[in-house]
């Protein structure tokens, strides 16, 4: 069960998943860039809709959580409303993955945002977790609920604290995704929007190494319920702006805004309990991951 199937991750995840010769079931609002036939049995659907949820569950061996939140700084207009909307929502999912004994839950959470700004880098599991926007306290709260029904009702769960994943099925032009909106606008020969001086740094991830930790968080039982995925290298947003450049050949002109409250400075993940646990490194190269994002984004074209 994909919960979330039609987004950037689920779309990915899905088709990884028939590879392994899954029986999926996927759940949410169909894909934007994907006309490909789904791999498995697709339910329309939204997150706040608990019959919905309870409905597609029943029957799953493995839940895949992949839906909430809006994006970090967005996440601070309305901070009430987000944090209220994750606390209800992710509750009753818990409730009813419990009630029908689902073998193992993975939720997708926010190695960017849930720790807030860093002491030490790169960041381990065992850091402090300040974050600075309702988006990632809403990651963070649903985190400790699931370690409240681990241990209160012997809930299965693993946390992926997911880097900035990228690569093909990244719609440009939203708030998540700044690479996939470089691409875009260099090609079309616009401006990019960086909000800041474009020092920030963070810890990028293709698609393909966070499917790959996904599937096999599913299969493994550990000991450690979080783990970092990541590349545990840090890219400033400049240095993003260069690799692009370089990839396709361009001058890509940059129009830098005034910085947000919600951007951490320097976000850097370390994933060594991810090797420990899951026997999970990254695996494709930054460059090899920009050329791959670069064709797959001239196909729309």
């Amino acid at each position: 069960m994909v919960l979330g199937a039609g987004g950037f991750v689920g779309t990915s995840l899905c088709r990884r998943l028939a590879e392994e010769g899954a029986l999926i079931v996927g759940f949410g609002r169909r894909s934007r860039v994907d006309d490909a036939p789904f791999p498995g049995t697709w339910v329309d659907g939204e997150f706040e809709d608990a019959n919905a949820i309870a409905r597609v569950i029943d029957g799953a061996d493995v839940v895949f959580h992949l839906l909430g939140g809006s994006n970090p700084s967005a996440s601070n207009r309305a901070p009430a409303t987000e944090l209220q909307t994750a606390l209800a929502t992710n509750l009753s999912l818990i409730t009813e993955i419990i009630r029908a004994n689902v073998g193992k839950l993975v939720f997708a959470s926010s190695g960017g945002t849930v720790y807030g700004p860093a002491h030490h880098l790169p960041i381990s599991e065992d850091a402090a977790t300040d974050p600075i926007s309702a988006y990632g306290l809403g990651k963070l709260t649903t985190e400790k609920m699931l370690r409240i029904y681990g241990l209160t009702e012997g809930l299965n769960y693993t946390i992926l604290r997911v880097a900035n994943p990228y690569g093909p099925f990244q719609i440009p032009n939203r708030p998540q995704g700044i690479l996939a909106t470089i691409l875009k606008r260099a090609v079309e020969g616009k401006p990019v929007e960086i909000w800041g001086d474009g020092t920030v740094v963070r810890d990028y991830l293709h698609i393909r190494d966070v499917c790959d930790a996904l599937v096999r968080s599913a299969a493994i039982d550990s000991e450690h319920r979080v783990l970092n995925i990541g590349s545990g290298i840090g890219r400033s947003l400049n240095e993003v702006v260069q690799s692009v450049s370089a990839v396709l050949n361009v001058h890509i002109s940059v129009d830098y805004k005034p910085g947000r409250s919600a951007d951490i400075p320097a976000n850097v993940l370390d994933c060594t309990r991810a090797l420990q646990a899951l026997g999970w490194m990254p695996r494709v190269s930054w460059e090899d991951g920009v050329r791959d994002t670069a064709a797959w984004l001239s196909q729309l074209a």
